[in-house]
């Protein structure tokens, strides 16, 4: 069964992979996005904001799209974190197939705890992508830390 709930896997995942471009990433630093990547940047995770109306986010530029990331950075991209509502996520999933093809990554889809849609989850594991859905990415490496 691929839809991850495995804790191994999941250690996997976090031990593994190190560049994650986080689709939602706010600016807002009460936001969940904003911690969840404030945290894992203190962890060593380099992160890759994605969201059209900021120039910069914890530091680093930000992109409109993962197809708008620069070249180079598209092809470090491991896992891709989704802040979006469900109804956003068959774009997103689009967007990193095509980087999946181009540059064999990313490995990991993961939508935020409460993100769930079957439907691209199904189309990102036919690519070849390892699905995560409805989990929080930093609960979850804090869970391993413990």
């Amino acid at each position: 069964m691929s839809s991850l709930t495995d804790t191994d896997q999941i250690r996997s995942i976090l031990e593994k992979y190190r560049t994650i471009a986080i689709v939602g990433l706010s600016r807002d630093p009460s936001k969940d996005s904003y911690r969840v990547a404030e945290y894992l940047q203190s962890k060593g995770y380099r992160i890759i904001p994605i969201n059209p109306s900021a120039d910069q986010i914890l530091g680093q530029k930000c992109y409109r799209s993962l197809l708008e990331v620069s070249e180079e950075l598209q092809k470090t991209i491991e896992i891709v974190d989704i802040f979006r509502p469900s109804q956003d996520v068959p774009l997103i999933v689009d967007e990193a197939v095509q980087l999946r093809n181009r540059y064999g990554k990313p490995q990991v889809i993961w939508m935020q705890l409460g993100i769930v849609n079957e439907e691209a989850a199904k189309k990102a594991r036919n690519a070849g992508l390892t699905v995560v859905m409805d989990r929080c990415i930093a609960q979850e490496h804090r869970g391993l830390s413990n």
